[in-house]
């Protein structure tokens, strides 16, 4: 075990021999684990599933040593280091090592039930009408279908991988607020805030703030909704069901006046996305050329970017149709994956990632919202401008609404989670249902009694993530409001913010480069003059943008 010297300069030089000895071991596992996860997410197949859990388990067991934490911890003690750059990994490095300090049978435990989730996921069809289909054919029937009874059947087809993973899933909860507790901490929700750098209180006193303000704009939209859906479907508004909505879980905004569908039936979305992110100056092109993006069997169903080597090598797996919703699946994941692009090679491989992830939900935010944006709708989906102009305030409008939607749904997830884990074992069947009339006024169907919230991924495979898309929204709207006054300008910002090099300079200057050199609260602060609050986001969701 090394020793803590005297003097900052000997202090500084035993802590960057730590460094150096653990990215040695580290760094390679990390790749053929980010390799075997991409496989596994590519092709369902228990071998890759298997290599990626026992790598994910050789990671968590490096940092379940003592020693190493408690040389970190007594080298804080004894005074620290001046340096900033290693100051900063010593502190992440002291959150990592901490999050682990419990026995590997515990963590050998976690890591077989997370995985087995995770592969119950990925490989799920659903039975409907005597047939097993995915996700995509799920949303189909909600999206297009005026046949209540084949809606309420997919509706709750997409609800059944919930019954198979909700015990597995509590017994996960459990096990992780064990080992929480054993580090000191309420339970593992509390923890992981904590060590990731954000505090329960305060986030949850933002998430108040932010349900206040939304709550009179979400109030009006439902008044305008409900009506509109009761007339689709020749019911009274209060006979609406979850099915009657456009998703699964209403996360997204049902249309208002215009389908932006069409103008992607008969296109290319990576050829729309090359060109974009090419125009604002963020060439993404070779991530492009290495990325899965159509349906397969076996591949997980959903999106991610995955940056596999803190270097070049950044994969991007879609499961893309020709809709509008795919192409703002592409913008987004593409965004997160510019962000990882334009990172500074020269920062230490402790670094050389974003500053939180909330910072590179953000940089996928941005973008994701543009599919609805009428500038760029004419500008990258050739559009034409006598087409495009007209819809520009009915698509003005459906991003607005989307954002809304999908603040409202985050409030029930980051509400939900917390009692999860503090209370795994209460009737949280029903205390779902409570939440999501509450925060969404969706009425729960008559008699209805289903673990529903198990069938949300993100509590089995994402733990503790939700409240990173919602603070991600926040910075969002600041940076576009800071990029639209501030770096492209003038009277109609919008044809340049979507055309412009200036705007990729931008993000690469202030947001992309200094990687996870500084924490999120200055990242935020740098990249856009202040600090993180609700008012640019509520400000777009009430149309003042």
């Amino acid at each position: 075990m090394e020793t803590v010297s005297g003097t900052v300069e000997e202090r500084e030089a035993s802590l960057a021999a730590s460094i150096e000895r653990l990215v040695a071991e580290l760094s390679p596992l990390q790749r053929a684990h980010h390799e075997a996860l991409w496989l596994a997410n590519l092709t369902g197949q228990n071998e890759h599933e298997e290599a990626c859990a026992h790598l994910d388990l050789k990671v968590r067991l490096m940092f379940s040593r003592s020693e190493p934490y408690r040389f970190l911890l007594d080298l804080r003690a004894a005074g620290g280091v001046s340096d900033p750059t290693l100051a900063r990994q010593l502190d992440l490095l002291i959150h990592s090592y901490h999050a682990h300090q419990i026995p590997p049978a515990a963590i050998e435990r976690m890591v077989r039930i997370e995985k087995s989730l995770e592969s119950r996921f990925n490989n799920f069809r659903a039975e409907f009408r005597g047939r097993r289909v995915g996700d995509n054919e799920i949303r189909q029937v909600l999206q297009n279908s005026d046949d209540e009874a084949e809606r309420r059947e997919a509706w709750e087809a997409s609800k059944q991988i919930g019954v198979e993973v909700a015990g597995d899933l509590r017994e996960l909860v459990r096990v992780r607020n064990a080992a929480a507790r054993d580090l000191g901490f309420e339970n593992f929700y509390a923890m992981s805030l904590a060590l990731d750098e954000l505090d329960e209180a305060e986030l949850f006193a933002l998430l108040e703030d932010l349900e206040r303000g939304t709550r009179p704009l979400f109030d009006a939209y439902r008044s305008e909704l409900e009506p509109r859906l009761a007339r689709r479907f020749g019911i009274a508004v209060d006979r609406l069901q979850p099915w009657h909505l456009r998703d699964p879980f209403f996360q997204e905004a049902p249309p208002a006046a215009v389908d932006l569908d069409p103008y992607f039936a008969a296109k290319s979305l990576e050829e729309i996305t090359a060109r974009f992110f090419t125009a604002i100056g963020l060439d993404i092109c070779d991530v492009l050329e290495r990325a899965d993006l159509y349906e397969k069997p076996g591949k997980s169903q959903h999106a991610f970017c995955l940056h596999v080597d803190r270097g070049a090598d950044i994969r991007v797996l879609c499961n893309l149709r020709p809709n509008e919703a795919w192409m703002s699946t592409m913008l987004h994941e593409f965004g997160h994956a510019a962000y990882d692009k334009f990172l500074d090679p020269g920062l230490p491989w402790l670094l050389r990632s974003h500053a939180h992830t909330l910072t590179t939900e953000a940089s996928a935010m941005l973008f994701g919202r543009l599919s609805k944006n009428a500038a760029w709708l004419e500008r990258h989906a050739d559009v034409a401008a006598a087409q495009a102009r007209p819809v520009g305030e009915a698509c003005a409008r459906a991003i607005r609404e989307q954002l809304l939607v999908q603040t409202r749904w985050c409030l029930v997830m980051c509400t939900m989670e917390r009692a999860l884990y503090r209370d795994p074992g209460q009737d949280l069947d029903t205390l779902w249902w409570d939440l999501v009339e509450r925060f969404q006024g969706v009425r729960r169907p008559e008699g209805r009694r289903a673990p529903d919230w198990a069938s949300k991924i993100h509590f089995s495979v994402a733990p503790v993530y939700y409240q990173n898309y919602v603070l991600g929204e926040m910075m969002a709207s600041q940076l576009q409001r800071h990029l639209l006054v501030n770096v492209v300008g003038g009277d109609d910002p919008w044809p340049r913010y979507v055309s412009s090099p200036a705007v990729g300079e931008f993000l690469i200057r202030e947001l992309y480069r200094s990687g996870r050199s500084t924490d999120w609260r200055a990242t935020i602060l740098r990249a856009t003059g202040a600090p993180l609050s609700v008012s640019a986001f509520v400000d777009e969701l009430a149309g003042r943008v």
